[in-house]
């Protein structure tokens, strides 16, 4: 079981014995070196280098192993209630992922099951899904809401994510899904939508806000949710809080979500299978990062791969992540997703490896602290037992972390 984060050793010293992940997804050829120094990141470069200085520092032998910037999870929906197997049942039996919605599933089953839990029995269910990321080298994740859909249980959800964030020494950015599914309350009314995008923008995003809850703001815009109209609606109030949006944008049709949400500078377009040529430009000049989840696209089965010739020709980055839920994406393996995006998207192994360093850091504004190794930064790198990159992409249901060193403690594995 993976310790809380007091319990963890410092990694201070001089971590020697490195294969170095290169900032083109290749893999440096001489020994390398690492320094931590009170938890960052002091010096990295080619061993026969390394200051005299840092060779009286406690040494760590990584012993040829590979050393990369901690993963990233960018998209996850961890906090939840109950499970879903039971709809993945019925897509087998050739439900669509609307039919299920219809018939009272999907997220709003969800819902049902989060607003019964209490919130230490969500911080239980969300602490065990989380040690299987963190054992694998996620040293970032973002957490959204959005099965609660009602102030009170929103509240529950991101303050799980926080204590989790807090309990297990990784940096945790939470993202308010409010305006994920119309609550089952508003279903049936004459203006049910409107009202409850009301009650999401003049009263639970500011309170959740106030209360320090907060990072960024999201919505699901898709025919089965919230309108364009409705999505903008939710990113002025976010805006006059200044708080930065994203958008599940572009998953089952082309609702123009990507486009709006690039007007409003929004960190990242998640899903985005139907992205167009127009939401694609507009991504572009804002430099909002286009993240993929090939979970999903694979849980679904779907058959429209997102325009990832597109996307690479215009220059926008592409980031990979899980979208761990209990509907769609139950997975709880980034490095799976490595391999997915590879085999199902056509990504190239370095654009995967940035995929859930660099570029996810980025989606999540952390492109200053996360997803690189180098002086200054925050020690958050993972040494795996592989003597190449494309291994990472390459291997599948194999975890070879050697060691995880995470916001400067050695968080899994010993040298």
């Amino acid at each position: 079981m993976t310790r809380a984060a007091d319990q963890l050793p410092s990694a201070d010293g001089a971590w020697t014995g490195l294969r170095l992940l290169l900032d083109d997804g290749t893999t440096g050829t001489a020994p390398a070196a690492i320094v931590v120094e009170q938890g960052r990141i002091a010096w990295v470069g080619e061993e026969a280098a390394l200051p005299t200085p840092y060779r009286a520092l406690p040494a760590h032998d990584g012993g040829g192993a590979l050393a990369t910037p901690g993963l990233v999870d960018c998209h996850t929906h961890l906090v939840y209630g109950g499970q879903r197997a039971n709809e993945f049942a019925m897509r087998l039996a050739g439900a669509s992922y609307e039919e299920v919605a219809k018939a009272g599933g999907g997220i709003v089953s969800t819902v049902r099951a989060t607003r019964e839990a209490s919130e230490d029995a969500l911080f239980d269910g969300a602490a065990a899904r989380l040690q299987n990321l963190l054992a694998e080298g996620v040293c970032a994740i973002e957490i959204k809401s959005g099965y609660g859909l009602a102030l009170e249980h929103e509240r529950k959800q991101l303050r799980v994510a926080r204590r989790l964030g807090e309990h297990f020494g990784v940096t945790v950015k939470t993202t308010f899904l409010g305006a994920h599914a119309l609550p089952p309350e508003y279903a049936g009314r004459p203006h049910g939508s409107r009202d409850y995008i009301d009650l999401v923008c003049q009263q639970m995003l500011p309170a959740l806000a106030a209360e320090g809850l907060v990072d960024a703001v999201d919505v699901f815009c898709e025919r089965i949710a919230f309108s364009l109209e409705e999505t903008e609606r939710v990113f002025k109030a976010a805006q006059q809080l200044g708080l930065p949006v994203k958008l599940h944008a572009e998953q089952l049709s082309d609702m123009g979500g990507a486009a709006l949400a690039a007007r409003y500078g929004a960190l990242s377009c998640d899903h985005i299978e139907h992205l167009s040529a127009e939401g694609i430009e507009a991504m572009k000049k804002a430099g909002t990062v286009a993240v993929l989840l090939p979970g999903a696209y694979y849980t679904l089965r779907d058959t429209h791969l997102p325009p990832i010739e597109a996307l690479r020709a215009a220059g926008v980055p592409m980031a990979v992540s899980t979208d761990h839920n209990p509907g769609t994406s139950p997975t709880l393996s980034l490095l799976l997703m490595v391999n997915m995006a590879c085999t199902l998207f056509r990504l190239t192994v370095p654009e995967a490896l940035a995929g859930v360093t660099a570029h996810a850091a980025r989606a999540l504004g952390l492109q200053d602290t996360h997803g690189r190794i180098a002086a200054g930064l925050p020690a958050n790198f993972v040494l795996w037992n592989l003597r190449e990159a494309p291994e990472l992409a390459y291997w599948f249901g194999h975890r070879p972390v050697r060691a995880v060193v995470r916001q400067g403690r050695i968080a899994e594995g010993a040298l």
